[in-house]
């Protein structure tokens, strides 16, 4: 019997209908080995020696893979084809005691019978360039979290953490948002008319040129400029003074790649970057679409002709390439040997797989379904046409076109396409319908969305095809930056106060350039050219030494803070600390003397805030207060009435939606606070209905049988909420 080890159920699920009886497939439900969480766990003394632990969570399922490795005559490795599924071979083998030169390792971009079959001839040993380019990831975000994090708690708040490139994503939201509020609009003008031919068809023209001069964006600068104008133009006689027709084509832009499906799916379907790698990742192991993390728009031969020959079929011969298109990758860190992202199968249509999928599922299908094939199919044609309305020295013009041919658009449609102008000649005259001004602002550049902050980050080689989706989850998870009103990413003020303190104190951690060269490097150990470990030394020491001189300002600056201030209690010496509200004094004498007083200049506790509701104990008003878990409602009359009541907070999922209560499917998941002081998350419709988990709902699926998975105490892993899956997977995130 031959042992294959995957990472996921689903995917050991869909891989077994394919191998016969003399294959058992298990899953290790991702990562088994990681550091330890109670320490450090790299030995910055020897060479950044890592140590790794079997979590509490995966000890059962190593017990599992064990036991089936020890009947079995051979493993093989069948994990994700890039750095993270080598990682985790690597460490499933050294729990076995496999040798990697002699480990077994399979690979294939997609989950089909003939990938599979084809895998299982062509094993390879482990490859260790890739393990020790993840290592090397793993362990400078480790530093970096473990090391820095501490000096944010003492600084800012507890509770507070850093990442290597969850902080510079954090930057760019930041200094987006700067860049807004520092915009100053400024105000202009358009002057717009509305035309009738002689035939009584109607199209709009914008002022041009005036007086034989093209007016710019800025032009009319004011009401009064404008105003001047209107009665002018509107005493004008107008005719047609130029038609201008030109053909153009419109080429299918390339197959996806993980970048662009993730800014895609949000502008077309409103997807979150972590909600599209989510549904991605069950088409994947169900074998529908290849794999989804990729920086090649390469296709395969095969599906090439398959594609031709299903396009030639469903729409007809003239929506059919001669030759096979073929795009070119434009970035240089593009790894060639992958694929784009595609359907496995062009013959499978989205509508014959709708009762087999989820509507998120079916939506991203459909979308990837489309623009695969849409790339073999031909150029659209476009009839573009300007027209020029001229008279009393004033020229409007109106812009439109036509889809002559709609070639690829057939399949994948673009609503800006067409704008259709009537046929119009030149000579003819043109009645005034209306002539108005219309008066605009210059806006600031956009909040980012996941869209634009993924293309942002891909532009300035900020992190990978792996790492875009999880790290703005983290920076949304960790409370530095919120969705506004339109799902667009807003710092949050703690964000901000963050991010201006690691720009300020830690520049290199923080700097574009630096995480960039930092990828680059990462991509140079993976690609065998550089060893993982000189290059965390070069990190590490610099960064451990300006830790150490901003560690020993901090300490002089707050002691400088209590400089010259006595206990009122004993007459000792105070020293500044900080506790859950802020920085405070306290005796120096403690715990013999527990003296404090407040901080000169620290703004003092807010005072308790009216509210609308009545005490249900006695009638009176209730009062919102802050204690040491955050706001609550507490009776006005305290202590005479000691009631007190939670404040709802509505959990959300990752596209900033509330989490539906997965018993009644009517009420909202909301996080409240029990008796001892404990965190739990329950139904709001109680007592109606009684739903609760200690552990937070993500509102998202679980992969292998649907229901919602909770993010388990100490926040790195997902684990199913129904009883009878055992589903333990990792949570997308960086230290």
């Amino acid at each position: 019997m031959k042992l294959i080890i995957v990472e996921s159920p689903t995917k050991a699920k869909t891989i077994s209908r394919f191998v016969g009886k003399d294959y058992k497939v298990v899953a290790s439900y991702g990562h088994v080995r990681d550091l330890p969480k109670s320490k450090l766990g790299v030995d910055t003394e020897h060479d950044f020696e890592p140590t790794y632990v079997v979590s509490a969570e995966h000890k059962a399922k190593v017990k599992e893979i064990k036991d089936a490795a020890k009947k079995a005559d051979t493993v093989l490795f069948a994990t994700d084809e890039d750095r993270e599924g080598e990682a985790i071979s690597w460490h499933l083998a050294q729990i076995l005691d496999e040798v990697p030169e002699k480990t077994q390792r399979i690979t294939f971009h997609e989950i089909t019978k003939e990938a599979i079959t084809d895998a299982l001839k062509h094993p390879r040993p482990l490859d260790m360039q890739q393990v020790d380019a993840q290592q090397a990831r793993r362990i400078l975000d480790r530093l970096v979290g473990y090391k820095l994090s501490p000096f944010l708690w003492r600084k800012v708040q507890r509770g507070l953490s850093a990442g290597r490139v969850q902080s510079v994503a954090v930057r760019l939201i930041v200094e987006r948002e700067r860049e807004i509020l520092a915009f100053v609009p400024q105000e202009y003008w358009t002057i717009e008319g509305t035309f009738e031919s002689t035939r009584g068809e109607t199209f709009d023209g914008k002022l041009h040129a005036l007086d034989g001069k093209t007016l710019d964006k800025m032009a009319l600068g004011s009401q009064a400029a404008v105003d001047a104008l209107l009665t002018r133009l509107r005493e004008a006689t107008y005719a047609i003074s130029a038609v201008e027709t030109k053909e153009k084509k419109a080429s299918p832009p390339p197959p996806f790649i993980t970048s662009t499906l993730q800014q895609e799916a949000n502008r077309r379907l409103g997807f979150s970057a972590k909600q599209t790698m989510t549904l991605a990742q069950k088409l994947y192991e169900t074998g529908l679409i290849t794999y989804m993390r990729t920086d090649s728009v390469n296709l395969a031969d095969k599906f090439l002709n398959d594609a031709n020959a299903y396009v030639k079929e469903a729409f007809g011969p003239e929506y059919a390439l001669d030759t096979p298109r073929r795009h070119k990758t434009k970035s240089k860190l593009a790894q060639e040997a992958h694929e784009a992202i595609r359907p496995t199968d062009p013959g499978r249509a989205p509508e014959s797989l709708d009762t087999d999928l989820d509507p998120g599922q079916i939506k991203l299908y459909r979308l990837i379904w489309q623009r695969a094939l849409a790339t073999q199919m031909p150029d659209a044609k476009l009839l573009g046409t300007s027209v020029d309305v001229s008279g009393g020295n004033a020229m409007f013009r109106s812009t439109g076109q036509r889809v002559v041919f709609d070639g690829y658009l057939k399949l994948y449609p673009d609503q800006d396409k067409d704008k259709f102008l009537p046929e119009l000649k030149e000579g003819e005259a043109a009645k005034t319908v209306t002539i108005d001004g219309k008066q605009h602002f210059t806006e600031p550049a956009a909040r980012y969305s996941d869209a634009t902050l993924v293309k942002a980050m891909e532009e300035l080689g900020i992190g990978r095809p792996s790492t875009y989706a999880p790290t703005i989850s983290t920076v949304i998870e960790r409370g530095y930056v919120e969705r506004d009103d339109k799902k667009r990413l807003l710092p949050s003020s703690i964000g901000m106060e963050v991010n201006d303190l690691l720009v300020k104190l830690f520049p290199d951690i923080v700097d574009y350039d630096f995480t960039a060269r930092m990828e680059n490097s990462l991509d140079n150990i993976a690609e065998g050219r550089m060893d993982w470990r000189p290059l965390i030394s070069a990190f590490y020491g610099p960064f451990e030494i300006t830790l150490g001189k901003k560690e020993q300002e901090l300490e002089a600056e707050a002691q400088k803070e209590a400089e010259g201030v006595v206990c009122p209690e004993c007459g000792k010496p105070m020293v500044v600390k900080r506790g859950r509200f802020g920085k405070f004094l306290a005796c120096t004498a403690y715990p013999e003397c527990k003296g404090t007083r407040q901080l000169p200049g620290e703004k003092k506790r807010a005072e308790p805030e009216p509210t609308d509701e009545k005490c249900p104990t006695c009638g009176a008003m209730m009062v919102k207060k802050v204690g040491r878990y955050g706001p609550f409602l507490s009776c006005s009359r305290y202590p005479e009435c000691k009631t007190i009541k939670n404040i709802e907070k509505t959990v959300l999922d990752p596209n900033g939606q509330p989490v539906i209560c997965p018993k009644c499917k009517q009420g909202q998941i909301v996080e409240r606070m029990s008796k001892k002081g404990k965190v739990f998350f329950s139904c709001n419709r109680y007592p109606e209905c009684d739903q609760a988990f200690w552990d937070r709902p993500t509102g998202t699926p679980c992969p292998s049988c649907g229901y919602p998975t909770l993010l388990a105490k100490g926040k790195s892993k997902l684990v199913c909420s129904n009883e009878g899956c055992g589903y333990k997977g990792e949570r997308e995130t960086e230290e």
